[in-house]
């Protein structure tokens, strides 16, 4: 097993810590910030609006909330730099989106994946997200049970068991 499998755990608690002050569409926004920012170390607030499809208005006050709590700093000309409590939770937001998308495309959801994803990721807890990691670690060191669900589930789908 990878040692830094389970390495956000700590984190998922510490996100449930921040959760009250986290509304879902500032996550949206850190987790995109985050990405974003870790070849560069920072983030140009233009670019964070063309990102997430929003007006560059909308994005420097979403900004602003999040400097308010100590996630990032806005600095001149538009740059955002993640603090240190910013760059662990946008850690978690992104390792929380990565595994539920694997676990995703495990299931054989490939349609509208990432709609799929951001529709689930603000609701699961972390106790059942750590299983679904679990379950992805298992299907990827177990190809042939991985083979047998999709064999299953194409024959559910065959006799009408199953939405395709």
């Amino acid at each position: 097993m990878n040692n830094n499998e389970f390495h956000t755990v700590r984190g998922y608690q510490l996100l449930s810590q921040n959760k009250n002050l986290l509304t879902s569409a500032m996550e949206d926004y850190l987790e995109m910030i985050y990405r974003s920012s870790l070849q560069d170390g920072y983030l140009r607030i233009n670019k964070l609006a063309e990102l997430l499809n929003v007006k560059a208005s909308s994005a420097s006050k979403m900004v602003q909330k999040l400097g308010e709590l100590g996630i990032l700093k806005y600095e001149r000309y538009g740059i955002i730099i993640l603090t240190e409590k910013g760059k662990k939770i946008g850690e978690i937001l992104l390792k929380r989106h990565q595994v539920l998308e694997d676990f995703l495309k495990n299931i054989g959801i490939d349609k509208n994946l990432l709609v799929e994803t951001e529709l689930i990721e603000h609701y699961v807890s972390p106790s059942t997200l750590k299983s679904i990691e679990v379950l992805n670690m298992f299907f990827k060191e177990n190809e042939s049970f991985q083979k047998e669900f999709e064999l299953y589930k194409a024959k559910a789908q065959t006799k009408g068991n199953t939405d395709p």
